[in-house]
């Protein structure tokens, strides 16, 4: 029986150069999608699948993450007194319990594999899901829940994965697929952001992965990979034949909310969705003419 996924890590110690300068001084993963931030959208998606602790990976600028995640006394008695019911059972309901979060310093951004790496401390020895906030999964299951109940089949590691286009094989680690069976894809091979010419498929790694804990053990050798970061892709392919590693095709429509343009759509999506913003949101469209 494989080991329940319990704990989940969130690398959150990015700059976000490309939303400057409104990520000057508030964290991209702070960045809204209609009235949530991004951060909070992935540990939603984790706690649906049932994980108990999330580990932050911060970075120099990053206490709105972690005063998010704290109570606000103030604001919680000023929502009381003005009768706003929904407004604060909202705001407590989305809070994890006491004990269930923790934080970590990655001092020097060397790479979503030190990233990872920092949290091998409060991980310890057992399987653990990773999410990148940046990635943005729109689903009727979760995405982590989806994958959580693949895993408890197969074991081993598991990333989420989807088609890209061939010019997008440079922005993303490509797998060398195996045995398919249903929506899991055996992993043969791993390639952190390979030339369209070098890419073994187009079938991408996203930000969602269920890992092994030793994996931490091929971080701690900190080799630089592409672009001169420690690349957890480059961890995960080492344990190729040692452990099971599959792909998983989720279901859902992923944003890529690191790109403005993504970040668009994911809040004209959500938006859409919505009762009290739909209407208004398709009149203004309507009057652009789109």
């Amino acid at each position: 029986m494989n080991r329940q996924v319990r704990k989940a890590v969130f690398p959150v110690g990015g700059m976000g150069t490309r939303f400057l300068p409104a990520t000057k001084a508030m964290p991209k993963e702070m960045l809204p999608v209609v009235d949530k931030p991004l951060i909070q959208y992935a540990v939603e998606e984790a706690q649906a699948a049932g994980i108990e602790e999330f580990i932050f990976v911060t970075g120099r600028g990053k206490t709105a993450i972690e005063n998010h995640f704290d109570r606000s006394t103030e604001l919680e008695a000023l929502l009381a007194e003005k009768d706003k019911d929904e407004a604060l059972n909202e705001l407590l309901e989305s809070m994890p319990k006491a004990g269930q979060v923790c934080y970590t310093r990655q001092m020097d951004p060397l790479g979503l594999g030190h990233a990872v790496w920092c949290a091998r401390n409060l991980v310890g020895d057992e399987p653990f899901a990773v999410l990148l906030a940046d990635d943005l999964v729109k689903a009727e299951t979760s995405c982590v829940k989806q994958m959580v109940d693949a895993y408890e089949s197969v074991g081993g590691n598991m990333v989420a994965l989807m088609d890209v286009p061939p010019d997008h094989t440079s922005r993303y680690g490509i797998i060398a697929p195996g045995a398919v069976r249903g929506r899991l894809t055996e992993v043969t091979g791993l390639v952190e952001k390979p030339k369209p010419a070098d890419a073994p498929s187009t079938q991408a790694v996203v930000g969602r992965y269920i890992l092994q804990p030793e994996v931490f053990r091929h971080l701690a050798e900190q080799r630089r990979g592409a672009g001169g970061e420690i690349q957890l892709t480059d961890a995960m392919a080492q344990m190729i034949g040692s452990v099971p590693f599959h792909g998983y095709r989720f279901e859902g429509i992923r944003f890529d909310c690191g790109d403005k343009v993504g970040f668009l759509e994911a809040n004209l999506a959500y938006a859409l969705e919505r009762d009290d913003l739909r209407d208004g949101v398709v009149s203004f469209i309507k009057k652009q003419g789109l």
